[in-house]
Formats: C-alpha cells, structure tokens, sequence
C-alpha cells in the first residue's frame, strides 16, 4: 500500500555496527543518535551529510542500553560487563566507569533534572547514583528475578521497573519503598515506560502483547494483542496520544492511544527489532534490530498538532495538579485485535532513493576513569572486583602489552603507517589474547614492529625467538 503524505516514511539508515542493534536514543537537539550493540561499541551518528561517526570503544562485553543526559552534554551506558559509563559525546571520548553491580546491567535512565541515573541489573536490584558527584546512593531490592528496565517518572518522583519475575513495580524515590505493584500471570514484561504526563506506564510482554496501565487507580486501562512475536520496546510520542512498538516479528506497530486501535505497521527490518525510540519533539524516530542496521523515520501523523499537545502535558506536570480523565481512552480494560483497517508500509518496496548513510567512522578509545566506590557504596556491599576469567584475560592482555613496549623492530623515522599500526594495537588490546597474537603474527610478517610509547631502538631477529621469549616472559 502506497504511503500518504502524512504516513510515517522511512528517510535513510545507517550502517556501522557489526551487531544487534540493542539500544538507540536522540540527543536531546534532535542533531544525533547514539546506539547501542552486541559488538561492544557504542556509536554517535551526526544527521548532518558527510558528517562523521564516532565509535566508542571501553566496554568489553554487549551494550545493552544507552541515553542521553536531559542537557545532552553526556552518555550514559550499560553493558554486560556489569558496568555503566558515563561518556563525553565528542570526539575525545572522556569516559567515567561507575561498578556497584554484581551481574550484567540491563538499562540506565536519567532523571528529567539530570541529577540522577537509574540502573537496572541481572542481580535483582534498581541502583541510583548521583550524577553531580558521580557516586552511588542507594538500591532498591524487591525483584526476585533478573529485573529487565527501570525508568524515572517525568516528574522525578516515581521509578517504575519490570522484571522476569513477572512483576512490575513503582517505587517512590523519597521514601526508597514500593508503592504499587502489577502482576502478570502469563509472561513478563521486557521494558516499561511512563508516558509524558506521567499518569500511565506502557509495558511491552514477553506474551506478544502491549498494555498501558493507569498509576493513579491501579488499573489496565488497555491491552493490545497486534504482535505475533514478543514485544522487546515501546516509546511514547511526545504528546502521549501515540505509542510505538518494536518486536521479534520484525515489525514496527503504532498504536493511536485515543482511539484505542492500531493505525500503522512498519516493516523494514530483516529481523527481530529489539529497540525503538522517538526523537524529543516527536518529529522522527528510530529503530534497531538483529539486522545490525540503523533505521531514521520520520513521523509525518501528527506534526499539526504535536507542539499544542506538548505544552498541555508539560503543565500537568506541577505537583499538585489533579488528575485528567481525558489524558487517555477508553477508560475500561479491553483487547485489541489486529481486525481494524490499518496501513502497512514496506519502504524496501516503495521507496527507491532511499538515502543509506555509511559516514567514515572514527574509533574513540576511552580514556576513562574508573568512580571510587566510595564509602556508602562499601556499606552496601556493591563494589565487586573479583579475578573471574574475564579479569584473568584482562590481565593477560595488560601482560602483553607490557612486554611489547621492549620490543621495537623499527627504522628511526615513525610515518602515518606506523601511526595507524599504533591505533590498532591499542584496540587491540581489548581483544582476546588470540586476537592479540595473530595481529603481532601479521606485522611481523611484514618484519615490521611499532610499539612502545618510551623510546626507539632498531633490532633484526628471528620472528620464533621473538614469540617464544614473549610466551616464556608472560608465563614466567
């Protein structure tokens, strides 16, 4: 079926990752978008043509989740590795690494004032660190199960969290306690969210289905079967009348929260979606998957109205401000199935100029610190620090590159091909130690070494010497 003007339209994708596409989320000036991957990386694209990608290298396990600060001056990550970051979004790559959590972390959320940051982890717990002094606070402990997201009300009052313990729940940030609890006999929910006035929450089912829940009176206000694969994200439009769905099925759904039906389903994908997020004035949005790519849409439905419908929710969020009964319909818990007229667009198929954006990358290696875990922290028992055998890698890694800034095999003048050999042992050093080894096999191949940061001296000597005093040096 042929796109209207006023249908979504896909305008470009970007290709960069080598991996599932985990996480994606616009700067708040609408000018980039951060994602997150299976590859480990984080990347930062500019939508200006021509413009380069930035590739942040630090984690060294999946990153799972990725976001901007509400001042767009930072970027927060999670990852695998039981780490969150805190990363600069420039080319320099300025990164502080934040360790309390025991197991992998699943997602981090920054408050709407910026001032705190919310994380969710496989070992149960909700943690909250301040981002001014960049230290932990405190945890929240209830969840019996991995716990999936945790997300900050608008308002900064609330943090609502699900979990594969096939709860979700709100907690009050003042008093640290959980207030509600919904319960799901059937599946769990994958993520959560809070619409933009903050009086409902949206939770995407392992059981392919989407429901929004109001939080004042502790009801399902409503609840869509459109999916036939588990539902992995959803996102609000800025002005709260729409929600977008992304899911294993490798479709795209938005829902028309108004009227309480299912208006468009987009496909694009090649593979499961696994995350999808509207920009901040609702104007675009994007989509990643197990495709590795990128997909940039542009919303189109509702750009006549969208400012009015934001000034309106931005008021409600005053304190003392008394509940809406117009804020979302229908009122009364009911099903939707995919039986109403709705618009599928394919845009490989309709739109052939489409624009595909492969910028040159550039690869940020962090130069990070890692946060102290200061005195609260120890308190807690959340600084985990033990010799596993990522740790044991790790030091071997740390072992190699020791020995190789005593080995040079070089001439006296150090050329741009040397400068670019440097950069990749540098990366190389994230790797494996086989990775590491067969890079060190290459260049000696080419009976040429650049190593080392202090000083120069030129040897010729047999490439198994070499190795065999590396290997007897490392284990000695």
């Amino acid at each position: 079926m042929a796109s209207a003007p006023e249908d979504p339209v896909l305008e470009r994708y970007f290709k960069g990752h080598k991996a599932a596409i985990t996480s994606v989320d616009f700067s708040p000036n609408g000018k980039q978008l951060a994602t997150a991957s299976w590859d480990t990386f984080l990347m930062l694209w500019n939508f200006r043509p021509q413009t380069r990608a930035f590739r942040y290298v630090g984690h060294k396990d999946v990153v799972t989740s990725v976001q901007f600060s509400p001042l767009g001056n930072l970027l927060a990550s999670a990852s695998r590795d039981r780490t969150v970051r805190l990363w600069t979004p420039d080319k320099r790559g300025k990164s502080s690494e934040f360790r309390a959590h025991t197991a992998p972390v699943r997602s981090v959320d920054f408050s709407a004032d910026g001032q705190f940051l919310a994380t969710a982890s496989e070992d149960k717990s909700i943690k909250i660190w301040n981002m001014y002094r960049q230290r932990f606070l405190y945890s929240l402990y209830r969840h019996t199960h991995w716990v999936r997201c945790a997300k900050f009300s608008p308002d900064g009052r609330l943090i609502v969290s699900c979990s594969e313990d096939k709860t979700i729940k709100i907690w009050d940030t003042t008093s640290k306690q959980c207030v509600s609890n919904f319960t799901d006999s059937v599946g769990f929910a994958n993520f959560v969210d809070f619409n933009p006035n903050g009086t409902c929450i949206a939770s995407a089912g392992s059981d392919h289905t989407v429901k929004i829940w109001d939080i004042r009176v502790n009801k399902l206000l409503q609840h869509y079967q459109v999916h036939s694969c588990g539902v992995n994200c959803v996102s609000f439009h800025p002005s709260g009348n729409y929600l977008i769905t992304a899911s294993s099925d490798a479709t795209l759904k938005i829902l028309d929260l108004l009227e309480g039906r299912l208006i468009y389903t987009l496909q694009g994908h090649t593979g499961p979606v696994f995350t999808v997020s509207f920009s901040k004035g609702g104007e675009l949005f994007s989509s990643g998957g197990a495709d590795a790519q990128v997909l940039l849409w542009r919303t189109n439905f509702d750009e006549l109205n969208c400012k009015d419908v934001i000034k309106r929710n931005l008021k409600r969020l005053h304190l003392d401000s008394p509940p809406h009964l117009l804020d979302i319909h229908p009122r009364i818990p009911h099903s939707h199935e995919e039986k109403i007229e709705t618009v599928e667009i394919n845009p490989k198929l309709e739109v052939m100029d489409l624009q595909t954006s492969t910028p040159p990358v550039v690869d940020v290696l962090s130069f990070d610190s890692t946060t102290p875990c200061g005195q609260s922290s120890c308190i807690a028992g959340s600084h985990v620090d033990c010799t596993t055998g990522a740790a044991k890698n790790k030091l071997n890694c740390h072992r190699w590159s020791q020995l190789t800034r005593f080995l040079v095999i070089t001439d006296k003048e150090l050329n741009q091909t040397h400068r670019g050999f440097i950069a990749e042992r540098e990366r190389a050093d994230l790797l494996s130690n086989s990775t590491l080894h067969r890079k060190w096999e290459q260049a000696n191949s080419e009976q040429r070494l650049t190593l080392g940061a202090e000083g120069f001296c030129s040897y010729r000597m047999d490439i198994s010497w070499l190795f065999g005093g590396l290997l007897l040096h490392l284990y000695k």
